[in-house]
Order: structure tokens, then sequence, then C-alpha cells
């Protein structure tokens, strides 16, 4: 209950008279979305096997009614790491990748002899398909470039601690994998446990030629969430 400057009773707070909204000066917020929306990262808990994510850990013990209780975004500290830029399209020569290009071990290895760069343990890997030139017409879930299994694994067993690209599947689409329509996915985040990035913006990055860079992101701790809006920042080394 509250009362009005004249001592009127009212019944709630939304329910006063004009006087009180002349002088009380309210704003409020609401947010709704997919957690998979926009510049985000994938934890641990968004792809496994047969109930079970990183870790071992089960959909029977870990997954309760609302969210899990393991691995969700609230588990990710802020990343703070060296970066690497892996340009593919620029290896190609070509503003984007040809649709549903697979991103292996060779593209990996020929783009960072290019640029004379190399993935070292602890980096950030951010890879280019030049998908965002298309923005808002790129291909999303039906023809997508993006990694294979062997480019993710080459990556990872590199020592990365997240790989990001700039498309919203990250791998090849569609699969080539008649049994698993997301095999990156599942091998990154239950097998490898190393985390995904998509959406990430690289055309400035590319521009410059920017292929070492110190890199830091921090997602919203959204309790048990498969993933979380990120806002990637960099900086040069020099």
């Amino acid at each position: 209950m509250t009362h009005t400057p004249e001592g009127e009773v009212v019944a709630n707070l939304m329910d006063v008279a004009d006087v009180v909204n002349e002088q009380v000066a309210y704003s409020g917020d609401a947010v709704l979305m997919y957690t998979h929306t926009g510049t985000h990262i994938d934890t641990l808990n968004h792809f496994g096997y047969q109930n079970e994510i990183f870790n071992g850990f089960t959909s029977k013990d870990h997954l309760g009614s609302r969210t899990w209780d393991v691995c969700g975004a609230e588990k990710f500290p802020p990343i703070f790491a060296r970066g690497v830029l892996v340009d593919v399209a620029a290896l190609h020569g070509v503003d984007t990748l040809a649709p549903s290009h697979p991103i292996g071990k060779d593209d990996i290895e020929g783009a960072l002899k290019k640029q004379g760069t190399k993935i070292l343990p602890g980096d950030v890997v951010l890879v280019r398909t030049g998908q965002m030139r298309l923005f808002p017409d790129m291909a999303y879930s039906d023809n997508s470039p993006g990694l294979n299994r062997e480019g993710a694994e080459y990556i990872a067993k590199h020592g990365a601690i997240m790989i990001g690209t700039d498309t919203l599947s990250f791998e090849q689409v569609p699969a080539v994998d008649p049994e698993n329509y997301l095999p990156v996915h599942c091998y990154l985040l239950a097998e490898a446990g190393v985390p995904i990035l998509e959406l990430a913006y690289l055309e400035e990055l590319a521009a410059d030629k920017l292929y070492e860079f110190a890199f830091f992101g921090a997602c919203i701790k959204l309790r048990g969430a498969t993933g979380s809006p990120m806002r990637p920042v960099v900086m040069p080394l020099r």
C-alpha cells in the first residue's frame, strides 16, 4: 500500500494519482533473448554425446528443471590472452570462402605460413572466412564455410584455450558425418574442453593485417547457460 500527497491510499505502486507521476520519474527494462545471439560463446554444456557433456557430467545428474548446474556461462572467468587471426579467406585470395568450404589442417597451416604467425599454448585463435562481408545475408546453418574436425583438432592440440570464427555455425555445414550434424561442436566442447566464439567481426583485423594481438573478452554470467553474449576487444601487442 502507498499514499498520494493528498493522503489517498492506493492499492499498488502502478495505480497512483497523476500528481505522483508528475513528480516521480521511473525507468525500467526487460531482456528476452536466445543466448546464442550475436557475438557469443558456446559453453561446455552446449553439446555432448549420449546425454554426457565435458568431464563426464551427465544430464541425469547435472541438468535441472531449468539449467545445468555445471559448465554454465557463470563458470567462465574473463579471458585475457594472446590472440591469433588465421585469415583463410586471404589465403585463397577471396572476399569470402565458398559455401560449405571445409577449413582443415592445410588451410590453417597455409594461412599461418603466409602470415608468418604461429599458434602457441594459451592462445585465442580466430579463424576468418569472410562471411561478415555478406552480413546480414551471410550463410547461417545451411551452407556455411567453417572448420572441419581435422582443422578443429589441429588448433585445439596446439593449445588454444578458445576458438572463434566469423560465422554462426562455426563449422562446415552441412556436415560430412551422416551420424552427427555438428561434429566439431561435439569434439571441441565435449572432448577437448575448448569453448567456441561465434559471429566475431574480424574484417578490421584482416584489413590491418593484425595477426597477433592481446585479446580480452568477458561473457555475461548467465547461470547454467549454454551460451552467452560476449564483446571481444583486441589491442596490438606492440
